[in-house]
């Protein structure tokens, strides 16, 4: 009797032991998926027509408030620390944009909120109120020269003059003016380089045109971003006569194509290698719908998609660099350039005399 005993309990033991060892290799051949930084296209609708608009205007639909409050809990639960909000254009609804960004520091506690907007809804009053709760604005602009803009799709003419307003906006209210260009057929000859230095974003992300398969690659599609393409050649000769500015990143098809986790406006991961979109989080979960899409973690890490992307770390990344300064110093007798970049360093624009600053 107790032999027998003995037998089921090493039966048992062995059985619960080869379960254990097949979990950690599913652990080890399938890690579970951490959506750090999460890009949320709560809306389509958008004022401009951007010629290559990757995430284009085909349906009015934005999920209630508070099924988007719920969403980002999931997400924060999952690991999120960073969120994006996008469109379309955003601040086509101010006012949900703002409870929304509220919602994410107040409640949540992410590490970063940022959004990404043509600029042209951007109001002063929306940044006083909000400005405190949103670490980094991201305005788009393809060229300072308003023909091209115009040629593009963005704007009809303003678009220049609002930049600045919005980045000495930035500046009063303490969030970081981030900048972002897409490098396309009309613009890639393009010298930024003056505009750039007066500017003085926190980042410039410069993205080589894509086609998205569905959105923007076909006569079929709203968007037909094929006459926009570049050659890896040219925009790489845009970024050879730009990269000295330290706040420059480029970042070429290879890098962009399948690294950016995008959650749609029904609540659903957007997968880039050509499959359906994943359930709605609110229906099947973070884990679920994670699992579905394919993201590419590798290219997410080497385009840099982890950062400095809040003040608190930017300050923590200058304290580290005037210490290795310091120790470089002491001990070579010389100091070492900043690492920095982008120095948000407080200064406004002067809107009539675009070539000269002043203190705020």
């Amino acid at each position: 009797m107790l032999l027998d005993n003995l037998y089921i309990l090493f039966f048992l033991f062995s059985f619960a032991f080869i379960k254990w060892l097949q979990h950690l290799l599913h652990r080890k051949m399938h890690p579970k998926i951490i959506p750090l930084s999460v890009n949320y296209h709560f809306t389509r609708k958008c004022n401009y027509e951007c010629g290559f608009c990757f995430h284009t205007d085909t349906n009015s639909y934005i999920a209630p408030l508070p099924d988007t409050k719920a969403a980002l809990s999931l997400l924060a639960l999952a690991g999120m620390k960073k969120t994006n909000f996008a469109g379309g254009e955003p601040f086509l609804y101010a006012h949900h944009l703002g409870e929304l960004v509220d919602y994410c520091k107040d409640i949540l506690h992410l590490d970063s909120v940022s959004i990404v907007s043509n600029g042209s809804h951007i109001r002063e009053d929306w940044l006083k109120q909000h400005a405190h709760n949103l670490d980094i604005l991201a305005v788009s602009c393809d060229s300072f020269d308003e023909r091209t803009n115009i040629a593009i799709g963005r704007g009809k003419g303003t678009h220049i003059a609002q930049l600045y307003r919005i980045a000495n906006w930035c500046r009063t209210y303490g969030a970081l003016f981030k900048l972002n260009s897409v490098i396309n057929r009309y613009n890639w000859q393009e010298d930024m380089n003056s505009h750039i230095a007066k500017l003085d974003p926190y980042r410039w992300k410069c993205f080589q045109v894509l086609l998205v398969e569905g959105e923007n690659d076909s006569e079929q599609t709203k968007r037909d971003a094929r006459k926009f393409t570049i050659l890896d050649e040219e925009f790489e000769h845009f970024c050879s006569k730009h990269r000295d500015n330290p706040c420059f990143v480029p970042e070429s098809n290879k890098l962009m194509a399948k690294s950016y986790l995008i959650l749609d406006e029904h609540l659903r991961f957007l997968d880039r290698s050509g499959k359906a979109p994943s359930g709605s989080i609110m229906e099947v979960g973070v884990e679920k719908a994670l699992s579905s899409v394919f993201w590419d973690m590798d290219g997410f890490k080497e385009r840099g998609g982890i950062y400095a992307w809040n003040q608190d770390q930017i300050e923590k990344s200058k304290e580290e660099a005037e210490g290795q300064n310091l120790a470089a110093t002491k001990r070579f007798g010389l100091a070492v350039g900043d690492t920095c970049g982008g120095s948000q360093s407080g200064e406004a624009v002067d809107m009539e005399d675009i070539g000269s600053k002043k203190t705020l």
